[in-house]
């Protein structure tokens, strides 16, 4: 119980700093939390959400992206709070701040805009399980949010914002509304990678409120290590999607710039999609994908940041295989592994496949449906990562 406390007082610490201490110049903003935004159903006014996210990288000076991407009309936020929980839908008693918006407490974001937060004081420690409490005052339309987060959050009708107490929260969630980001401000050698995906990366099959995601486990093995600057991850999959038709959410090739380049200190862009493309006998061929591979690789690039390719992983026994499916698998996994298009490679096939049957998953390792890990398959995903593959850098153009 002592320990818990303790650990409950260091995550909190950053809100007890003292205000009005600056970033030192040198500092450059990187992203520590993010999920791709994607069209929720009819937004709802006079609404609370209290979001619970898990941070990466550490730093100072913390920021808030709220997006209406979706939207067709603008939608009013009366007041935002950032807490740290403590339990369910309890905060840290002192640790809920306002977060305002160009000073103000309240922000209106038009049809398909974003805004920033104004940076908070302190420092926000990697790990910390931050909240994110936000009353939507105004609203109508399509909302914007995470459909798939893997982490209950909480809502509520009326503005409960500024309250630490679990009252009135008694409304689960297991989508995040509305917010898409969260950064801090770090030392400038400090990075981040974005993981760009489908189910496998945001998540499905592992333990709801664990945080067993693939890019959750690199997460923990980025910040145990001593050898690597990148430090941020931001989980940028999609359930359902596709790097080149729009369906469950915006194609890989129609989003890369909303939900992976435009987040700050991005050294790498971690590509780990295509097996919804090529599974439901679309007619989609190795030579379309390895070009929306390419589309991928050549702006990303442009951008100024690197691109690790991974392997489809095997999907045998799940509903939609096939062997004209697997066939393109094959191909596009011999291109990901030799074509040299890709700053490095993770071998996910290699990692995830029966040694018996090379076309299925390891059972050990398979969630249940034959296409999905579960959370050992996970782990064994993100410990197969090179971490210094993911540090480096390319100049834009």
């Amino acid at each position: 119980m002592a320990s818990a406390l303790t650990a409950l007082v260091v995550a909190a610490a950053w809100l007890f700093s003292a205000p009005g201490v600056a970033a030192p110049a040198t500092m450059q903003e990187v992203v520590t939390w993010g999920a791709s935004a994607d069209r929720m159903g009819e937004a709802v006014p006079d609404r609370s959400y209290r979001l619970v996210v898990r941070t990466s990288a550490a730093g100072t000076g913390a920021r808030i992206r709220l997006s209406n991407a979706f939207g067709d009309r603008p939608v009013t936020f009366g007041r935002v709070f950032a807490g740290v929980r403590k339990e369910g839908a309890a905060l840290v008693p002192g640790s809920n701040r306002p977060l305002t918006f160009g000073g103000d407490r309240s922000v209106t974001v038009a049809a398909g805009d974003t805004v920033l937060s104004d940076p908070l004081p302190g420092r926000l420690p990697a790990a910390t399980a931050l909240v994110i409490s936000l009353y939507v005052s105004a609203a109508g339309g399509p909302a914007t949010g995470h459909g798939m987060a893997m982490q209950t959050s909480y809502a509520a009708t009326g503005d409960h914002t500024a309250q630490e107490s679990a009252d009135n929260w008694s409304e689960r969630t297991g989508s995040w509304y509305y917010l898409d980001a969260v950064s801090v401000r770090a030392a400038p050698a400090i990075g981040a990678v974005v993981t760009l995906g489908d189910s496998i990366t945001d998540g499905w099959q592992s333990t709801t409120d664990l945080d067993r995601r693939w890019p959750d486990y690199l997460a923990r093995r980025l910040r145990a290590s001593d050898g690597t600057p990148v430090k941020g991850v931001a989980n940028e999959g999609i359930s359902g999607n596709k790097v080149l038709a729009d369906g469950a959410g915006q194609s890989a090739l129609n989003r890369l710039q909303r939900d992976v380049l435009s987040h700050p200190g991005v050294r790498t862009v971690f590509l780990f999609e295509g097996v919804n493309d090529i599974k439901a006998h679309t007619g989609v061929t190795a030579q379309d994908m390895i070009a929306g591979y390419r589309e991928i690789i050549d702006r990303t690039h442009a951008a100024g940041k690197c691109v690790v390719g991974a392997t489809i992983a095997p999907f045998k026994g799940w509903y939609e295989w096939d062997a004209a499916a697997e066939e393109v698998r094959r191909q596009v996994n011999e291109f990901i592994r030799t074509s040299g298009a890709f700053d490095a490679v993770t071998d996910f096939d290699r990692v995830l496949r029966s040694p018996y049957d090379a076309e299925r998953m390891l059972p050990s390792f398979d969630g249940g449906d034959h296409l999905h890990p579960n959370d050992k398959g996970m782990q064994a995903m993100a410990d197969s990562v090179a971490l210094d593959s993911l540090a480096c850098s390319r100049r834009p153009g």
